[in-house]
């Protein structure tokens, strides 16, 4: 879906080499070409990338990629031998439609998909990370059934009313396990909200008032409104539940996909693309996969004062939500892996 425990003393990936390409800001590179790429490993050398980054200016920032879970383990297996430095990057993982939702609102999840989700959502709790789930559900019924499974596991759940994610849920009347709390880390949220679509809101101010009034314990928002970056001062209007305590902001970034509706598409590339984008999502207008090891990407995303991360971080966000992390998944199809 579109519009994120006690840390190491060091990085355990490098930071790639992105201050000479950040000036180029989307430039081109020369890369390796489809097949010649261990693509799984790139993209668990991305997040770890985008966790050392960030929490050299931040220590504490929380990372938490969506799907993909199959990066947790070497194998791709869920009882597999883990994937340990992107496990000890990441505080948590999300996941849509463990229960409910794939492929449409309501519809109830394979069962053999179900099975494996849960097991790679039960290996994560296992080693110390936060799963979070999101049901999309047809009805009230779905949505307890959602909130059981996840009370059952350990996990927290958002169960949503549409896919669209564009508004506060009417139900449940308030959120699971609502508190007064302050909330410090990932590891004490007992519920989130995941709201990154807030077209339906008619301005900046009557989307900052709805959330406001909510007592989520973590919300998933877009950085942007209308396209415009929320400030630190939107933030702070923002961060107190109504019911008291702070909450969690996360952000929201994609970093598998190019969004031609962010702010540093280029007009041309409709035209005359760079050469580390791919062809278009079919299922998602304007968003096209990206080789997403690119140093030219990775140069947008992280390493400049106009980048994609560190607009996240001078906005004052707790962490982000990395969405499209299963790209690799597409690239491994392309090159018939």
């Amino acid at each position: 879906m579109r519009p994120a425990a006690t840390r190491r003393s060091r990085p355990l990936f490098p930071v790639p080499v992105i201050v000479a390409v950040a000036a180029a800001c989307g430039g081109s590179s020369a890369e390796p070409a489809i097949g010649d790429v261990d693509y799984r490993a790139e993209m668990r050398s991305l997040v770890g990338a985008i966790a050392d980054y960030a929490r050299t200016q931040r220590p504490g920032f929380v990372v938490i990629p969506q799907n993909g879970l199959e990066l947790l383990t070497l194998d791709g297996d869920p009882l597999g031998p883990l994937a340990d430095d992107y496990v000890q990057a990441i505080d948590g993982c999300g996941q849509e439609d463990v229960s409910y939702g794939y492929p449409a609102l309501g519809d109830v999840s394979p069962a053999t998909m179900h099975a494996t989700l849960v097991a790679f959502l039960d290996r994560l709790e296992t080693a110390g990370r936060q799963a979070l789930t999101i049901d999309y559900c047809g009805d009230e019924g779905q949505a307890d059934a959602s909130i059981s499974t996840a009370q059952e596991h350990g996990y927290i759940t958002f169960p949503a009313d549409r896919r669209e994610l564009d508004d506060v849920p009417e139900y449940p009347a308030e959120p699971v396990g609502v508190n007064s709390d302050d909330i410090e880390a990932l590891a004490d949220a007992r519920n989130f909200l995941y709201l990154i679509n807030p077209g339906e809101f008619g301005s900046r101010e009557e989307f900052l008032a709805a959330v406001a009034q909510t007592d989520y314990d973590l919300v998933v928002m877009d950085a942007f409104f209308d396209s415009e970056p929320l400030t630190e001062d939107d933030l702070e209007a923002i961060r107190e539940k109504a019911g008291g305590g702070t909450r969690l902001l996360i952000a929201y970034m994609s970093i598998g996909e190019a969004e031609e509706y962010r702010y540093y598409w280029k007009p041309e590339w409709s035209d005359d693309p760079p050469s580390w984008i791919e062809q278009e999502n079919p299922d998602w207008e304007g968003n096209y996969k990206v080789r997403y090891w690119d140093p030219a990407w990775q140069g947008i995303l992280l390493g400049c004062e106009a980048c994609y991360l560190d607009r996240i971080l001078a906005a004052g966000f707790d962490g982000v939500y990395l969405d499209i992390i299963d790209a690799f998944a597409w690239f491994e199809g392309q090159a018939g892996m």
